[in-house]
């Protein structure tokens, strides 16, 4: 299918669509000039994030794990949201039953004023007691390499699901909702690789929405999808609003 005839398709869905859901991963991110902090780009002092980002890391040394997130915060600070967040704010505002699902934990969905979403991976601007339990914002730049909280004096943490962890019983009850019931799921700039985001496709699929995917390459979900289109996410996103 041609390009603009694949674009075409899925703007005249999304023109008969009452419930939409979608689902964003690094691609989105990285038009912002946000690295993906793994593999290369994740490199930092010869570890790699998948050495850091763990619960045993940070039980061996969390001054080092939170020096880590700390020049991820510095890099985070930076960036800020681009045309394909501002235009997934706009889709929310368009359908009252909208949601969206991010594998992101930059916070630049929340920047460009989405307010129902599942941030599924945590969120880098939010930190988490390890005594009490309380997740609080904290947008400190820099942060303390050590810091405590405010109310019982334990050491926060970044509340970031690390690998080995669970995703939250809430946030998966909320995606398993916002996938089954949805006319059409966008899946924008995410590899589908990573589970249990890379079922998500097959989920929205089985319980018979329309599924479209962007991405800079094609994707092990790309068979599946109903519409593959390749490209940038920030150039693509805005042209589902555009007239026809």
């Amino acid at each position: 299918m041609a390009h603009g005839s694949a674009l075409g398709v899925v703007k005249e869905q999304l023109a008969t669509a009452r419930v939409i859901t979608v689902l964003t991963g690094a691609g989105i991110s990285a038009d912002s000039g946000v690295p993906t902090f793994r593999g290369t780009d994740g490199l930092w002092r010869n570890y790699r994030a998948e050495d850091l980002a763990t619960p045993e890391a940070f039980a061996r040394d969390p001054r080092l794990v939170w020096e880590w997130y700390n020049w991820r915060r510095e890099l985070i600070a930076t960036k800020q949201p681009n045309d394909a967040h501002k235009t997934i704010v706009e889709l929310e505002h368009h359908y009252p039953e909208f949601w969206l699902i991010t594998q992101n934990v930059d916070g630049l969905h929340r920047d460009a004023g989405s307010r129902k979403l599942s941030e599924i991976h945590g969120n880098i601007w939010k930190v988490r007691c390890t005594g009490c339990g309380v997740v609080e914002d904290n947008r400190d730049v820099p942060i303390d390499r050590l810091p405590f909280c405010p109310h019982c004096t334990a050491l926060l943490r970044p509340h970031i699901v690390w690998f080995g962890e669970s995703l939250l019983a809430e946030d998966l009850t909320q995606c398993s909702t916002a996938l089954q019931r949805c006319d059409i799921l966008l899946v924008i700039g995410t590899s589908g690789i990573v589970y249990p985001a890379a079922g998500f496709a097959s989920v929205a699929k089985a319980a018979g929405a329309f599924v479209a995917e962007i991405n800079l390459a094609p994707t092990p979900q790309s068979a599946l999808v109903d519409v593959s289109l390749q490209g940038r996410a920030k150039d693509l996103v805005p042209l589902l609003l555009e007239p026809s």
